[in-house]
């Protein structure tokens, strides 16, 4: 049985469903109970803080909602799930949102699987960036979820870094250009080849889909997390052309 705060999360979430609730995340490969687990800390803190750094700048917009559902959409969420999920969300929204007892139970439970928190920051990153912009309380907000979770400065300001670039590259006609490329990959443009090897496999180690469902990402959330993967190969096949010139 779940405690602590975020299991009164998911549990007012899943409501008298709630057994059922923590079933379906586990998928049906026979995962472990502590697994299992894992994965249901992880579906209510993304949803729930989700919810909690929408309204930090102090309204819930439009684009906002439209991230979180694309979310669940990409997750291909059933619908007891995706009602779930949709509570969690307006409970982070709420004054009394306990964020710090949430994000020390959610790295306890993690067990310090840094790639699974890593997975957890960028979700929320992507949100906050969701319009286009970071307000400053989103970024305020943002650092100290960082910091709760044992990311130094630096490697939070390189995630933002990775997200911003991800982002563009999305939005932009000619596809990734090489700025984004080095961004994604966390490496400067003067970096020899090897280095720029050495971070493509260091990068494509922390986000491999399977790797992370072994360590706890519910299955749902795979979709995210080969799209990630993707687009850091696509960074190092740009920036490998680039080079043979």
């Amino acid at each position: 049985m779940l405690g602590g705060p975020l299991g009164a999360l998911f549990g007012a979430a899943f409501g008298h469903n709630f057994d059922q609730g923590l079933n379906s995340l586990g998928g049906n490969i026979g995962l472990g109970a502590n697994l299992e687990r894992i994965q249901t800390v992880f579906f209510t803190a993304t949803f729930s803080i989700m919810g909690h750094l929408a309204k930090a700048d102090g309204q819930v917009t439009q684009v906002e909602i439209d991230v979180a559902e694309n979310i669940m959409r990409q997750m291909k969420l059933n619908a007891e799930q995706r009602k779930a999920a949709q509570k969690l969300f307006s409970e982070g929204k709420q004054s009394n949102f306990p964020l710090d007892d949430v994000l020390r139970q959610f790295r306890m439970e993690c067990h310090r699987r840094r790639s699974l928190l890593q997975m957890f920051l960028e979700i929320q990153v992507a949100m906050a960036m969701s319009d286009g912009k970071l307000h400053a309380n989103e970024r305020k907000l943002l650092e100290h979820i960082a910091s709760q979770l044992g990311f130094s400065r630096a490697d939070y300001e390189a995630i933002l870094q990775g997200i911003r670039a991800q982002q563009h590259a999305h939005t932009a006609q000619q596809g990734m250009s090489l700025e984004d490329a080095y961004k994604l990959l966390s490496v400067p443009s003067s970096a020899s080849d090897q280095d720029v090897k050495k971070a493509y496999r260091r990068q494509m180690n922390q986000h491999h889909p399977d790797k992370l469902v072994s360590k706890g990402l519910p299955e749902e959330m795979m979709e995210l997390a080969n799209r990630k993967a993707q687009d850091i190969k696509t960074a190092y096949e740009a920036i490998k052309a680039s080079r043979k010139h």
